[in-house]
This record gives structure tokens, sequence and C-alpha cells, in this order.
């Protein structure tokens, strides 16, 4: 780090510390005055939207205050214009922002004592007449004025001023304060939510909950997060997945399900993975791949439609080598790629090579460097080539299917060849959104995977599955033909709100420590 930043940063921690205190004793000047600076008296007539919307018949053109209409509205102070014994303010809620001026010989009580301690940031209430200022701009005359919370700490005067675009996600209570468009995206977000949940209550699906610490981390090939339960003195894990408690729902009659919630994988951080993350799952008995592949055509087709109007989207322009700007095309059906055409395709493997496990494995180090061992299955070889070389080619909506049983240990065989199975995953803008299949539902079957599963840890593979006996037990008593999906909440409202980084999305995400 250079002297001159160095010297930035400390002139900045400075002037913070000065402002900071110069706040603080204009909150101990209210006390010592006899009024509390963190007040909660204060209520209001509705939100800054609500006033605005009431009295938008006055138009633009000005006009004098309305007597008898006065309305009480609070919000926090986003500028101050000063003009001697006058002010203008602009007050900000969760609906948006409205104007009001506040001038000495109009406000009553201690409302021009208050008005003098305040400053950016701060919260306050207003009480007075509706008017139309002479630039057109609707505001309230105020008579009633309160400094409800003193903010201590200054904002910054233009979101540039923070240097470190990661004090967005740091300090995201001031970045949801100075940026409107990122309150805009976890509405957005809530919305999304809420709509998915619309398009599977009225499927006739139930909304469930299953546990998040799991004795036996299964549903997926992830590293989980460890912890001990002390009463109990037993090791457990944060789930990875909700997949194998959801099926013991199946099998004991609730035929169609869904969660959404989090899961938990000890893993990298990157634009597109957050170790905490929201997923949806479901699964409905006497359905099949073909099933999943309709339902999430069905669902993400009408989420686009509903937040967009049109089929067609625009993401991530910024990650368009051209600069053109992507736009992604939902309409239907989406294409649909196999595991084995995609590495034909993309990786230039010869049609009669691609399940010669040892070739691939030297044709993926040679030629695509890969790192891979000599005991390397062959579906992983297949998965690895697929995903180094086609899934980046990969924009519009496209089903991923037929993947290589070895690596599909949940999935159930196909019927005319059982090297792979009835399993897909939704690849869009170069990222997997969705994960499903027809489940596989013979215990036998399930316990021999299981048990190959284990061999891989043998060997190495620490996100090789895990065995879960009491998963076996439930399975033996009888789970109907079931399909099951699983999708990156996450991702999703990235797609559907254009945003490049995961981080975007989520209110909170994970960082490394500073």
């Amino acid at each position: 780090m250079s002297e001159e930043v160095m010297d930035g940063d400390l002139e900045f921690a400075n002037t913070e510390a000065r402002i900071r205190q110069e706040r603080m004793d204009k909150a101990e000047a209210m006390r010592v005055a006899g009024r509390n600076p963190y007040a909660n008296d204060w209520r209001i007539d509705g939100s800054l939207d609500a006033v605005r919307k009431q009295f938008a018949h006055l138009g633009s053109e000005p006009c004098q205050p309305v007597e008898d209409e006065s309305r009480r509205i609070a919000g926090r102070v986003m500028n101050i214009r000063r003009f001697g014994k006058a002010a203008f303010l602009v007050l900000r809620d969760r609906s948006g922002d409205l104007q009001v001026m506040i001038r000495k010989n109009v406000v009553t009580g201690d409302g021009w004592d208050d008005f003098l301690l305040v400053d950016r940031g701060d919260h306050v209430g207003a009480a007075g007449n509706m008017f139309v200022t002479k630039t057109g701009e609707l505001s309230v005359m105020v008579s009633e004025f309160r400094l409800l919370t003193k903010s201590l700490r200054p904002l910054p005067e233009k979101w540039k001023g923070l240097t470190d675009v990661e004090q967005r996600y740091r300090r995201r209570y001031v970045d949801l304060i100075v940026n409107p468009e990122a309150r805009d995206t976890f509405r957005a977000r809530a919305n999304i939510l809420r709509k998915v949940r619309d398009y599977f209550d009225a499927a006739d699906f139930i909304e469930v909950e299953t546990p998040s610490l799991h004795g036996v981390a299964g549903g997926a090939a992830a590293k989980p997060f460890k912890t001990h339960h002390n009463a109990l003195d037993m090791d457990l894990k944060l789930r990875i997945a909700t997949e194998l408690h959801l099926k013991r729902l199946v099998v004991g009659g609730l035929e169609r399900v869904y969660e959404i919630g989090k899961n938990f994988r000890n893993e990298g951080i990157s634009v597109r993975h957050n170790p905490e993350f929201t997923a949806i799952e479901f699964y409905e008995a006497y359905a099949d791949v073909e099933t999943m592949m309709e339902r999430t055509e069905e669902l993400l087709h009408g989420l686009v439609m509903d937040l967009h109007g049109t089929e067609k989207i625009p993401f991530n322009p910024e990650l368009d080598e051209d600069g053109d700007g992507w736009m992604l095309d939902f309409s239907r059906p989406f294409r649909r790629l196999s595991i084995v055409d995609g590495i034909v395709q993309y990786a230039g493997v010869p049609a009669d090579k691609v399940e010669d496990r040892e070739w691939l494995i030297n044709f993926a180090k040679s030629t695509h460097h890969l790192e891979l061992k000599k005991e390397t299955i062959l579906g992983k070889v297949q998965l690895e080539l697929f995903e180094a070389c086609a899934e980046p080619q990969l924009i519009h909506p496209t089903f991923i299917c037929d993947h290589p049983t070895d690596v599909s240990p949940l999935s159930r065989a196909k019927e005319d060849n059982p090297l792979y199975t009835d399993r897909f995953e939704l690849v869009v803008a170069k990222m997997e959104l969705v994960n499903a299949f027809s489940e596989l539902n013979d215990p036998l079957d399930q316990r021999a995977r299981f048990e190959q599963q284990l061999a891989e840890r043998d060997k190495g593979d620490d996100e090789a599955h895990e065995l879960d006996e009491d998963f076996l037990l439930a399975l033996e008593y009888g789970m109907p033909p079931t399909g099951g999906f699983g999708m990156g909440i996450d991702r999703l409202v990235m797609l559907l709100t254009n945003k490049h980084s995961i981080r975007e999305v989520i209110c909170f995400p994970q960082l490394r420590k500073v």
C-alpha cells in the first residue's frame, strides 16, 4: 500500500472520528435540554409514497399549503439545503423520498432547536400541510418537527466515496441507505420467492421444513461444515442439501413436497458461490425426469414473463467479450444436450472414444490440461471435460442430460443404457441453475451406489456421498416412482435481476476477514 493511500485512509479516519464526536455532542445537547435523541413516541399517518399519492391531485403547479390537511411523516434525512431561517430537507423511508420545508417562524415548540442539531443520516419526524414549490415539487410545510434518531456516523456523500467495493457488502446497512438499486434488488428477491411459492402451492405441493443439523450429510457431492452437540455428545453436520429428508416424506405419503431453505457447503467463495446459500427442492410422486423438465420450463418461463413481460432478458453485459451483452432466451422448449454429445461437440472427443476411460484421461490431461488421476472413474472424466469445455459455451437455457451413473448416486439409471441416468442440469449464462432427475427408489441399487461412493472416498474423494442407513431403511418401506428437482435461489435472482455477483443478491454474503 502506498504512502499516499495510507495518508488518505488516515485522513478519512480522522475526519470520521471528528464528525462522530460532533454528533455525539449534539445528542448530549438534546439530553441536557430535556429532549431524547432516540425517542420512540412519534407516530405517522403513512409512508412517504402513500402521502405523495394522496396529494398527487395537486399536480406540479405551485400552490399554497392545503389547510386542514396536515400529515405526520417520518424518514431519514438524505439532503439538507439551508437558507438562514428556512431549509429544505429530503426524507427517505422504505417507499421513497419526500421533501419538507421548515421555517423558523412556522414550526412550533422545540422544532427549530431540534432542526439546528440535524445532520444528514438522522431520522426525523415532521407534520404539516402539503404544498407545491415554485419548482413543482410536492412538499410538506412543517409545523411540527422532531429529531427521532441521531446518526453518529456520516453517510458517504456519493457512493463512490467508498473506495473498496466490498464495503458495500461488509456494511450492507449503508449500501441500502444510499443505494436505491440495492433496495430494489432485495424487493425483487422477495417477489421472486413469493411467485415461486405461488407456483408450487397452485400445483398442490405442500411446503415443509426439514432439519439443518444432520448426522449424515447427504443429497449432494459437497464438503459439509461440522459441529458438535454438547447435550447429546454427538458430532453433527450442517446440511448440504434437503434431498434425503424430503424423500423420506414422499415415502411417508406426502407425495408433493417442497422446501425453500439454507444449505451450507464448506467450499470456495466466488461471484457465483457462497458457502451459505438458499435453494428450493421439490419432489413429486409418479413423475419422472420429463415431468421435471416440463415443470422447470413452466416455472422459469412464467417467472421471466411475470417479471419482465418478455421471453428475452438481459444478463451481465460486462461478461460478454464483444461488449454487446447477452439476451437470455427463455422461450420454450429449452435446448437439450447430453453429456456425451457435449464433449464430442465442444471438447473434440471422437464419438468412438467417449467411453474409453484411459484414452479420455490422457486426452483431457494433454489437450485440455485437466488434473486427473489414472484411477479416475469414467463418469468423472466425462463430467470434468464437459464442465471445462462445454459449459462455458452455454448462454441460453440448456438442459444437460444423461449424466453418467457413477457420478449420480441418487439418480435412476436409464433403462436402455445403465451407464447413464435420467438426470439433467439446467445451465443458463454458463452456470448451473437446476439439478433434477428421476429418483432412484430401488433400495438394493441405492445401497450399491452408496458403497461405490464410499470406495471413492477411500481413494481421496472427500466430496463423495456418505452412506445413510436410515435413508436406505426408508426406501425399503417403498418410495413411489418420483421425480426430484433442486434450484439455487440466489443464482435465480441473479439471472432475473441482471446481477453479475451472487453477493449482490444476498443481504449479508460471507467475506474474507480483513
